[in-house]
Parts: structure tokens; C-alpha cells; sequence
């Protein structure tokens, strides 16, 4: 006797592996930003900058995104095409100055309400924040002692006056933004290119920042300083 036939039970159909997860094209991209990375990478620009690399405007726009910046990603594009540091391949000869300090602190000025005057004889930082309200903060670099060729001098001025006084024959940069105030930089090109370099940059609200050289005045061992360089050089 046929055993009675069962019906077949449907069966259901495979469910459909899930779609992998996309892939970061770069892992490390997706970490946060920290506020070090963030200057790291304003450090970069503000080098362009004052070497010429890239003018204000565009300066503006991309310190402007690394400060929106949320991740490292985000942050590695603004700098892709510039020298993140000096090539050391081939040989050149002995830098005037000795290395820079990356790691020093930054020196501050401050005037609320009050008068702030640097100047004679002093040894100029990497950096300097110099921040005026209601007062006035005088930086005369006509007699200091630069250490390196490279100075950054961050000058904000609210109700208040930032006057910067430089020799004549070192170069001079700046970028700046007045609002209902005056912001000014007199653009100067030492004839040394080993001649230090000062860049003055940051705003003026109902106020003013003003940056130009002293006429006259000139960084006398400049010259000596050259020679001294060259005699250990060629000592070598």
C-alpha cells in the first residue's frame, strides 16, 4: 500500500545577506579634533602666509574652516598642498638664526584701561599676544634681539590702540579685519632674505592695530651677525 504522499511545505525564500557597512577611506580621518590639531594645522597656514605661499584672503578662508573643523579629517585637506615642514635633503648654507622654538610659551601683553610699552634692548619670542581694551599697547622692535627668524605678533583691539614699530630693514606681513575700527599693516621686504620676518595678524573693534617701520631706525648688528655666521661656517 502507497504511504499517503505529505504535502510539501513552501519554502521561504533566503534572506538577503546585509549590505556590508561602507568603509572609511581613511580610519584615522574619522577622529575627533582636538583644539592641538586644530592649531597644528593654523600653524601650517600662518607659516604660508608669511612666506607667501598663500595671500590673506585665502588665509581668512581656510583659518575659517579649520575652526568649524569637527573632525581630522576635515582638516588634512587645508594643508594638502602646502610644506608642512622644511626639507632637509639637500645642504644649504648656515641659517642666520638658530632653530625654532616651537614648543615656547607665547608672551603676553595686556592694557585694560591702561598703557602697555615693550621696547630698548629685549629678546623677542616665537610668538606674542598683545590684547588692548580701552588702553594702548606700544611694541617697538627697533633695538630687540630676534632669536629666530619667524615672529608671529596676534594684536586685538577693542576701544583700544596696538602700535607695532619695526626696523627697516626686516620684512613685514599682516592680516587683519577693522570693525568700525582701523586695521593696518605697511607691507615691507627686507633686501636680506636671512632678515627676520614679522607677521602681525587679528582685529580691530572701535579701535585700531597699526603695524609699519620706524624711519631710521635699523638693526645695526644685523650685518655682524652674518659674518659671524659665515666665519663658524666656513670654520667648520
Amino acid at each position: 500500500m502507497d504511504l499517503e504522499k505529505q504535502p510539501q511545505q513552501p519554502v521561504a525564500p533566503a534572506e538577503p545577506a546585509p549590505a556590508p557597512r561602507p568603509a572609511y577611506a581613511d580610519p584615522e580621518g574619522s577622529l575627533r579634533a582636538s583644539d592641538a590639531d586644530r592649531d597644528r594645522i593654523a600653524d601650517i597656514l600662518r607659516d604660508a602666509l608669511a612666506e607667501g605661499r598663500i595671500d590673506a584672503e585665502e588665509h581668512s578662508d581656510r583659518i575659517d574652516s579649520v575652526y568649524r573643523a569637527k573632525t581630522v579629517g576635515e582638516l588634512e585637506p587645508l594643508v594638502r598642498d602646502l610644506p608642512a615642514a622644511r626639507s632637509a635633503a639637500a645642504p644649504g648654507p648656515a641659517p642666520l638664526y638658530g632653530p625654532e622654538d616651537t614648543e615656547g610659551a607665547a608672551d603676553n601683553l595686556v592694557a585694560v584701561f591702561s598703557s602697555t610699552t615693550r621696547k630698548g634692548r629685549w629678546r623677542v619670542g616665537r610668538k606674542t599676544n598683545a590684547f588692548s581694551l580701552f588702553g594702548n599697547i606700544e611694541i617697538d622692535l627697533t633695538e630687540a634681539i630676534f632669536a629666530q627668524r619667524l615672529t608671529t605678533i596676534n594684536a586685538t583691539s577693542i576701544f583700544g590702540n596696538v602700535e607695532v614699530r619695526v626696523p627697516e630693514n626686516i620684512s613685514l606681513r599682516g592680516s587683519g579685519t577693522g570693525i568700525f575700527g582701523n586695521f593696518e599693516v605697511v607691507t615691507l621686504e627686507g633686501a636680506d632674505p636671512q632678515a627676520p620676518l614679522v607677521v602681525v595678524n587679528g582685529y580691530a573693534v572701535f579701535g585700531n592695530v597699526e603695524a609699519k617701520p620706524k624711519r631710521g631706525k635699523w638693526i645695526t648688528d644685523l650685518q655682524g651677525r652674518v659674518q659671524d655666521k659665515l666665519r663658524k661656517h666656513l670654520g667648520d
